[in-house]
């Protein structure tokens, strides 16, 4: 009998290509050759008759049939995709891949402590860390989970809460024995205040503040601000070049070395929450549940709540 798919090595070419926008970029991809990419999909045009992509010299662009093939064939491997994860760890140890995307707050200052302590239990599943402050599409890009930041939008994700991470305003030594310790709010407009430029709106972030039980934003105008990374704000702060707002589980070592003096301290208090966010109709593997539970409950969320 004859085998009915030794072609789908050229498929899984033909998607690589589409997905990252070019021959090259698929074959980096793939760990292969723009060559080998440029044959397989030319064999697979051959095999079925018709033209999947025209190509230039900039650019590629689908033709309709390429376009109605790439949907039904990323269906076909999803499928088959969810058929491997249906059925790791049935062995009775977790094992498997998974694909998992995080803020760089999270990904440097949080995360690695956990993911030891899981490698140390599950050494079998393999975690791909994609560390980003880009909402990746979790559906589209092939990501398992994914931890955000703030208010999650009706966007038809799962959460499940890790923490309301603690806020507070840090300067070094050398800043404030050169400038001076701000007593209130208003006093932080005479300062170098290091503010973060929020690339979803284009806006800088303001600083919160909890006042006798009212919550107080300000928005920070003078000094250096940092679009992109939230860390550069405090890696210029170390730098004693000012006033940076980060989490308390960034700040917190530095204070206790007396790296950082934390700045008024008496109107600290908000936080902004930390979730874990998956899709819902795509089946979860046993190693995806296993490490979205283990998370879970190994963040303050999770020990509060157990």
């Amino acid at each position: 009998m004859a085998r009915r798919f030794d072609h789908l090595g050229d498929v899984e070419a033909f998607i690589a290509v589409v997905e990252k926008g070019s021959v090259s970029a698929g074959a980096v991809a793939l760990s292969t050759t723009p060559s080998v990419l440029s044959r397989a999909i030319a064999r697979l045009e051959a095999r079925l008759g018709i033209q999947l992509l025209r190509r230039t010299t900039r650019r590629l662009n689908l033709t309709e049939a390429g376009r109605l093939y790439l949907e039904s064939t990323r269906t076909a491997f999803a499928l088959i995709d969810d058929a491997e994860r249906a059925i790791q760890g049935q062995d009775g140890q977790v094992a498997g891949r998974v694909r998992l995307s995080v803020p760089t707050t999270y990904g440097h200052y949080r995360l690695p402590p956990l993911l030891r302590r899981f490698a140390q239990r599950h050494p079998a599943v393999q975690v791909e860390l994609n560390i980003t402050n880009r909402n990746v599409d979790l559906v589209a890009e092939g990501f398992d989970v994914a931890i955000r930041l703030g208010k999650l939008p009706d966007s038809g994700l799962v959460a499940r809460r890790l923490e309301d991470a603690g806020l507070c305003l840090v300067a070094t030594p050398d800043y404030l024995a050169r400038a001076g310790t701000p007593q209130a709010i208003a006093d932080l407009a005479g300062h170098a205040c290091l503010h973060f430029v929020m690339p979803s709106t284009g806006r800088v972030a303001p600083w919160v503040f909890s006042d006798g039980g009212s919550e107080v934003d300000w928005t920070p105008s003078a000094g250096m601000q940092v679009s992109d990374d939230v860390l550069g704000v405090v890696s210029l702060a170390e730098q004693g070049l000012g006033i940076c707002q980060t989490y308390r589980f960034i700040a917190g070592e530095r204070i206790r070395q007396g790296r950082f003096v934390e700045v008024l301290p008496r109107l600290s208090g908000r936080t902004r929450p930390f979730s874990l966010v998956f899709a819902p109709h795509r089946r979860l593997s046993a190693a995806s549940r296993t490490l979205i539970d283990f998370l879970a409950q190994s963040t303050p969320a999770g020990e509060a709540g157990g």
